[in-house]
């Protein structure tokens, strides 16, 4: 039987996982990356920073290793609450309430700054907010509709940075000049210096 199919027990992996990730995370907040990448340098420490646009570290992995974790979380939690009796529209609910405050946290995590307030959404919350809200929406979905809907995704991800012809914002993979960072401007009014 799955571990889908006991709803009281644990997964003991994605604790560890989850656990991993947010000593990680502690460890950047310190600055203990940028310590130790000043004073030793190297490969190994230079793991530990985002590449600058067109290549893989390991720290690349952290942000899609903590969505997958949300979205296994995701999935033993809607199956538990289901097996107790609670309907989709009282998970609904209760899943529109945690994406709300997972956006209000992202946002305020980075609406504060020396220089006034920034309205910012690349915070991995607001990301984490929007995400949860469409697999949920498409948790009860058949695999070839879900398989289906993913696939759309990326096709129209790969349409609109191919052929949106807009002035400047018309490079599909070039940094600063692409559709997302066009999409930055509007939402946000600056664009990610990061990519």
């Amino acid at each position: 039987m799955s571990d889908l199919q006991h709803p009281g027990q644990r997964l003991l992996s994605l604790d560890f996982f989850r656990g991993a990730i947010m000593v990680l995370l502690a460890l950047e907040a310190s600055g203990f990356y940028e310590i130790m990448y000043e004073t030793q340098g190297g490969w190994f420490w230079e793991q530990f920073f985002h590449h600058p646009w067109n290549g893989l570290r390991f720290w690349d992995l952290i942000q899609p290793g903590f969505m997958f974790i949300a979205g296994t979380a995701m999935a033993f939690s809607m199956t538990k609450q289901w097996s107790l009796g609670k309907s989709w529209n009282e998970t609904f609910i209760k899943m529109l309430k945690r994406c709300g405050w997972l956006f209000f946290w992202g946002v305020l995590n980075y609406a504060v700054r020396r220089d006034g307030l920034s309205f910012e959404l690349w915070n991995v919350l607001t990301q984490l907010s929007f995400t949860l809200l469409v697999s949920f929406l498409i948790f009860k979905w058949s695999f070839y509709g879900q398989f289906a809907f993913s696939i759309g995704l990326l096709v129209l991800t790969e349409v609109l940075y191919r052929f949106t012809n807009i002035p400047g914002f018309d490079q599909p993979f070039t940094d600063q000049h692409n559709f997302g960072n066009y999409v930055d401007l509007i939402l946000m009014n600056q664009i990610n210096e990061g990519g």
